[in-house]
């Protein structure tokens, strides 16, 4: 005993002993430095890629009665032969959110998020806080899960582009800079570098994200995320609200990826099964007995949908899907969307505490048609021929009511219009008022329906006290 402890004390003296002390490294990392950075590369970038970036608002149609009529309107119902729209301050379009776009062709075809034009009816565009002019957008194609929509605008002249770089070789450590229109600022920077690669944010998107300390606040969605050469390395699109410094954006090479499907079929054709999911939590997990087992839960099905066909029953626990592991609801929505339509998917899972396999013919999930104003029970529209996209109703006291028509309008009323439909992408809008179709007065729904034509129709219509002429080709 006592020549352990003389031990133990002879080592703490020894280790104690000056020079004999645990020494650490002096020697920096080698590393591969390469030039340094120009002191004016951010006011260059500033140059060339402000020009590129669009200030984007969007509104929603009022629903509200009507006021006092304004005598002013009798001149120009003079001029137009029509009974025109009392414009009201209460009927102008509630604004419902800002945000930023970037142009990618000099056309006018801009990208920005699916989450700052949804649910819009209006979608308004400004090139820069100079330029007063007010583009009215209409939305090409968009995609939830990925957030990224396109839109177009129709510009005077050939607008200046951003050019799309790579993101399949990003470090991190490079520096970036943010554009964008945070809280409606237009046209602002911010520098930074990329701090992470790869964040799975499955709540946010599908798509792993990059993560910048380049400040990105509310108004900067959909804005560029550029390099120092210059090139759109991602699209800006959330922030982390808990922190500062924590903003994420979409690789570019994801989002080219899927551009031209958006523009040409507006959408991205996902799976579909039928099948409602919730999550096997650990609580859930230690009730049913399934250790550390996890997976989605079938918590309800489509009875026409091929979840059902296949054999799946409420409260299977999905634990794999077309080669895929699944650990939550949303694995299980991604393998789902992910996989090929109309080929079958092979899907692990537990039913009573038994593991088992069915095979499940994945369908391709049905956008629902977007109405705008969705139309009250005893409404019925007439939908218009040549799958142009849009529905006209004859107007109803209760329809007079919600948009403040005047009793005396007859003229038929846009109900509804698709999303990437031939009306949508022309820029026809719910609550417009039809007053011709091809240079022939129309005074009811049914005459729209029988003036319009397969190819190009012109409608002249009627929208908050202007009239516009519509050009619609399918």
């Amino acid at each position: 005993m006592k020549k352990s402890v003389f031990l133990a004390f002879a080592m703490s003296v020894a280790l104690a002993v000056p020079g004999q002390a645990q020494t650490f490294p002096k020697d920096p990392p080698k590393l591969k430095l390469s030039e340094p950075l120009p002191g004016n590369l951010f006011q260059e970038l500033a140059k060339a890629i402000n020009p590129a970036v669009v200030n984007i608002s969007t509104t929603a149609l009022p629903k509200n009665v009507g006021r006092m009529r304004d005598p002013m309107l009798d001149m120009l119902e003079q001029l137009y032969g029509f009974r025109m729209q009392q414009p009201q301050q209460s009927q102008r379009p509630q604004q419902i959110g800002l945000g930023t776009g970037f142009i990618i062709r000099e056309d006018g075809l801009i990208v920005t998020n699916n989450h700052v034009i949804a649910g819009a009816d209006q979608i308004n565009v400004q090139l820069s806080g100079k330029d007063k002019t007010v583009y009215e957008a209409t939305l090409v194609g968009s995609d939830e899960r990925s957030d990224i929509a396109l839109i177009k605008i129709t510009p005077k002249n050939k607008l200046t582009v951003a050019v799309m770089g790579s993101s399949k070789d990003l470090e991190v450590g490079e520096w970036v800079a943010a554009f964008g229109n945070p809280f409606g600022h237009d046209h602002s920077m911010t520098k930074g570098i990329i701090s992470s690669l790869g964040r799975a944010i499955t709540e946010i998107n599908k798509i792993p994200l990059i993560q910048t300390d380049a400040s990105i606040n509310p108004g900067n969605s959909g804005g560029p995320l550029v390099n120092t050469k210059g090139q759109v390395i991602g699209v800006n699109s959330a922030i982390d609200a808990r922190a500062q410094g924590i903003g994420f954006a979409i690789p570019i090479d994801e989002v080219k990826a899927i551009l031209p499907v958006l523009e040409s079929k507006g959408r991205i054709a996902r799976g579909y099964i039928g099948a409602a999911l919730g999550d096997l939590d650990p609580e859930a997990a230690e009730y049913l007995g399934m250790g550390d087992i996890r997976g989605a839960v079938i918590t309800n099905m489509d009875p026409k949908g091929p979840a059902l066909k296949a054999g799946f029953r409420i409260y299977d626990i999905v634990t794999e899907f077309n080669g895929k592991s699944i650990k939550s609801s949303l694995d299980l929505i991604d393998a789902v969307s992910d996989s090929p339509i109309g080929k079958p998917a092979k899907a692990k899972l537990i039913r009573n505490n038994k593991e088992m396999s069915l095979n499940v013919n994945v369908a391709e999930k049905v956008e629902p048609k977007v109405a705008t104003r969705p139309l009250a029970k005893n409404e019925s529209g007439h939908k218009a021929p040549f799958d142009l996209g849009f529905s006209v109703m004859d107007p109803t006291p209760q329809l007079r009511m919600e948009w403040g028509l005047p009793e005396d309008m007859k003229q038929p009323v846009v109900i509804q219009t698709d999303r990437s439909s031939a009306a949508s992408r022309s820029g026809l809008r719910v609550g417009d008022i039809v007053l011709d179709v091809n240079k022939v007065a129309v005074e009811t729904s049914k005459d729209v329906l029988k003036a319009l034509k397969k190819g190009q129709n012109t409608l002249r219509i009627a929208r908050n006290a202007r009239i516009q002429i519509i050009n619609i080709t399918n």
